[in-house]
């Protein structure tokens, strides 16, 4: 008998054990960043690397940049989406050439393309961008002081296009993939933009993004996360108005969370979000994890701090910001490495780059 309890005692010990180790705690596998780990260019600002390793074995990065001549503000009014690849994923990665390239301001997305997601799914390559449109003649640089760039601002759409490899050639599509809501009070009314997408093991396609809500002011409202489904990568997303990424007793607050990327792992949605004002982590700017079982309904993570607001750097340095538009790289379900992009110093920094987290496996 007592031999039969110690089995049951142990069988449980075990059972819990694996449980618990299917709660990923990211925080955990940081590494402290070397100083090659680290996109950047002189002439241009970067931001946001998605990585994807495509079946050439090889490491296949979509970035955003825009001239370090149009100003930090450019990235509104001038970024494009890049192209980069390396043979490991911890790089270097070598930028190659432009894949979403500007096509004029008929185009909803012609002026900038900017904020890149990129996932597989069916033998396809499916990039998921911020794309907005304004004037020929906005005066550069230019600065959210200018109401033209507010222009391009609050023009934002989410797009997406696709390829049958991650270098290109990209197709685009005359129409977002998810537009405003035309209803003027809904919670994106004015914009959609930042888009994280996913799906999961029945196939079904998750997009969580950002919405701005319309109101007198012409900048906009509160900023607000809302999730959308479909069957396929291109659409139709049917939109869920509830947001997501919200606490009890924060209605009033400007905004929670911003640049979410999402994936499915153990029945399970993830998110990693930077926490804007540290109500999940406690840290302001910090990167936190998010988990849900619907997509319509998150909250923080057994382990949710990804990322201190201030990240570690092997020579013993703090970055001198937080990391943002964070970014996975997933190989066989194992998170390998974090992406991001960061400013080289300063809040408005001169330079900005994307930076490369190791994620060490528990």
């Amino acid at each position: 008998m007592k031999n039969i309890i110690t089995g049951l005692l142990m069988c449980c010990l075990l059972i819990s054990k694996a449980q618990t180790s299917t709660e990923p705690n990211l925080g955990a596998m940081v590494q402290p960043v070397l100083e090659e780990y680290i996109l950047k260019d002189p002439n241009w600002f970067i931001w946001g690397g998605s990585v994807v390793k495509g079946n050439d074995q090889k490491y296949h990065m979509l970035y955003a940049r825009w001239p370090k001549k149009t100003g930090y503000s450019g990235w509104v009014t001038d970024s494009e989406i890049a192209y980069a690849i390396a043979d490991k994923a911890e790089g270097p990665y070598k930028h190659v050439h432009v894949a979403l390239k500007r096509r004029g301001n008929t185009y909803w997305d012609g002026m900038t393309t900017h904020n890149p997601n990129i996932i597989s799914k069916d033998g396809k390559y499916y990039l998921y961008y911020m794309g907005t449109t304004g004037t020929n003649n906005l005066k550069r640089p230019s600065s959210p002081s200018n109401k033209d760039w507010w222009d391009y601002r609050n023009k934002q759409r989410i797009g997406v296009a696709v390829a049958d490899h991650p270098s290109g050639p990209w197709k685009r599509f005359d129409k977002p993939v998810l537009d405003v809501n035309p209803d003027p009070h809904s919670f994106d009314g004015l914009m959609t933009s930042n888009p994280g997408v996913t799906f999961n093991n029945k196939g079904q396609m998750l997009m969580v993004y950002k919405a701005v809500e319309k109101n007198k002011n012409p900048h906009g409202g509160k900023v607000r996360f809302l999730a959308a489904f479909a069957d396929s990568p291109t659409g139709p997303f049917v939109k869920h108005d509830t947001p997501i990424f919200t606490l009890k007793n924060s209605e009033d607050s400007h905004m929670l969370a911003e640049d979410p990327y999402i994936w499915f792992q153990n029945k399970k949605y993830y998110a990693i979000v930077r926490d804007v004002i540290g109500k999940f982590t406690g840290d302001e700017g910090a990167l936190a994890l998010m988990e849900s079982k619907n997509g319509k309904e998150w909250k923080a993570a057994k382990y949710p701090k990804v990322l201190d607001s201030k990240f570690l750097f092997a020579n013993g340095k703090l970055s001198g910001t937080k990391l943002e538009r964070p970014q996975l790289l997933l190989e066989n379900g194992i998170p390998t490495f974090l992406f991001g992009g960061t400013g080289i110093t300063g809040n408005k920094p001169k330079g900005t780059c994307n930076v490369r987290i190791k994620l060490a496996s528990n």
